[in-house]
């Protein structure tokens, strides 16, 4: 009953249940949702209880700024982890190695939700010199500066929670590839490790790798979710909490299902991609059919 507010403390039962009734949230669960899914259907998603607005027009106002946050982290994330999964192959167990090695594992089981808090205690209360909340200072929303500000602790947290897990697995992987027969042969051929592990085995590892951006973007947006509610960031996660909070299901179910189609759309991407820069891909699907069809033939 969030729509009326604290008014629904001073209604009548009669009163509450007319209101549930006026709502459509007065039959079984099953109907409402079939009565949704036809609206949704049609483009009617319904209005948010909580802001008394279309849910569209309130996602609308927000959306923007998630996609700034996930998108930066996200780049930031697999950049950095591209990088020093590289340079930890060609130092591999090496001190630096182990050194990196540890203090990734360590900073992976660390809560973001913790690293948050003690970073705003840090840099937004003690020392004052960024913002620990929102998108922009009041009346700033034009302004470039304020913007970056404010995304500078988000951004950490969120590149910092997420870091080690896809460099771990870039580092395996190049390690793999760099045992196989034809780094050999590069070596007789007189290549040095780093243009062996940087002109041959990256190529390789590289389709693996664009599979697990693919796969990863649920991972990576649903920290952004977390760390926008931590830092009072206005984007779609914060949306999520509130909306949960105060009951709001037209604006969850859109949000599910806004983040449903986004994790699909990217799966697909990366499958096209990687047969692009794979035909390896192509020839075992090939030899596959041809197995398959064989197999019905007998």
């Amino acid at each position: 009953m969030s729509y009326y507010g604290e008014g629904v403390e001073r209604m009548t039962t009669a009163q509450k249940v007319q209101a549930m009734e006026n709502l459509g949230l007065n039959g079984p669960l099953f109907k409402q949702y079939n009565s949704w899914l036809s609206n949704a259907v049609q483009g009617e998603f319904g209005i948010s209880y909580k802001y008394k607005q279309n849910v569209t027009t309130v996602i609308g106002d927000v959306y923007k700024n998630t996609i700034v946050l996930g998108g930066l982290g996200y780049v930031l994330t697999f950049l950095f982890a591209l990088l020093l999964g590289i340079f930890c192959t060609l130092h591999e167990d090496t001190l630096i190695d182990r050194i990196i090695c540890k203090v990734g594992v360590v900073t992976t089981c660390i809560p973001s939700f913790w690293v948050s808090l003690i970073l705003i205690l840090i840099f937004g209360i003690n020392l004052g010199i960024l913002p620990s909340s929102g998108a922009y200072a009041m009346g700033q929303a034009n302004n470039l500066v304020s913007r970056l500000e404010h995304l500078i602790l988000p951004l950490i947290v969120l590149t910092i929670s997420h870091l080690w897990y896809y460099t771990y697995m870039i580092r395996n992987k190049l390690v793999e590839e760099i045992r196989r027969d034809y780094v050999l042969l590069c070596k007789v051929k007189g290549l040095n490790k780093q243009e062996i592990v940087c002109k041959h085995c990256l190529r390789n590892s590289m389709p693996a790798y664009i599979s697990i951006m693919a796969i990863s973007v649920p991972h990576i947006l649903g920290g952004t979710y977390v760390v926008e509610k931590v830092f009072s960031y206005p984007g779609l996660g914060t949306l999520s909490f509130e909306s949960a909070k105060y009951h709001d299901y037209n604006m969850l179910l859109v949000l599910c299902l806004l983040t449903g189609t986004v994790v699909v759309f990217i799966n697909m991407m990366a499958q096209l991609i990687n047969a692009k820069i794979d035909p390896r891909m192509k020839h075992d699907r090939s030899e596959n059919d041809w197995n398959d069809n064989t197999a019905t033939l007998k």
